[in-house]
């Protein structure tokens, strides 16, 4: 999009903080105004503006340089009109969950367990869902009450934090492990590490492909993204 302003600034008004471009506010792809409650949130918001304007060359803006942008009007605008579909997509992860499918080779099963058993454990203790694992790549059904254990712990998230879910998810291929880093039993770098035990086995004998080290670095900021969302949303 073609950049219009120079300033970005962070103002507070009725139903929480926004940022203004030269005075004028940010508006989502559907028209509203761009709010956010947390002041923090709307903090960063106003510097990611600020600084995507100075990088931009000849009046052109990407919205790549908007991340967190981004995911906040993912929020507010198609997540919290109707949040159902959402939580339903990124529940059902959970029937075929990563930490669930376990090697047929030995070596590999041992570090996956090692890496894994610690999620599975704290989700059925803290969470209530007791997971069925399984060897090999066969689907496994898993019990009907730790899936629905799964759908109400991320239907208690509100928009914001279920876009960063959105991110986490599938980008780890776990749900187990994005609700890990959403009620900070890991970090999201933590939870990319366990996510990458099956590839970086792979590695130890056959060395890294850096095409899938870039794909690797392109997740691990986008997940990067998803956690500071969150975190800055729930600060005072």
């Amino acid at each position: 999009m073609k950049r219009f302003w120079d300033q970005a600034t962070l103002i507070e008004e009725e139903g929480g903080f926004a940022v203004r471009l030269d005075g004028r506010p940010v508006r989502l792809p559907h028209g509203g105004t761009l709010r956010v409650a947390a002041r923090p949130l709307a903090e960063a918001l106003t510097e990611e503006w600020q600084v995507a304007a100075g990088g931009t060359k000849g009046g052109e803006l990407a919205w790549a340089a908007l991340p967190l942008t981004r995911l906040v009007g993912t929020a507010e605008d198609r997540i919290a009109p109707d949040p159902e579909p959402t939580v339903e997509a990124i529940a059902r992860y959970a029937e075929t969950d990563l930490l669930c499918y376990r090697s047929e080779d030995t070596a590999l099963a041992a570090q996956q367990a090692r890496a894994w058993n610690p999620v599975l454990d704290w989700a059925r203790q803290d969470l209530g869902a007791d997971m069925v694992v399984t060897e090999g790549i066969m689907p496994v059904r898993q019990r009907p009450e730790a899936l629905a254990a799964l759908r109400d712990a991320v239907a208690a998230r509100p928009p914001l934090e279920l876009a960063g879910l959105g991110v986490l998810v599938p980008a780890l291929g776990s749900l187990l492990l994005a609700l890990a880093v959403l009620c900070g039993r890991l970090t999201a770098a933590e939870a990319h590490g366990l996510a990458l035990v099956d590839e970086t086995f792979q590695e130890e004998a056959w060395g890294r492909d850096e095409e899938a080290m870039a794909r690797r670095a392109t997740v691990a900021a986008d997940i990067a993204q998803a956690e500071r969302l969150i975190r800055l949303a729930r600060a005072a």
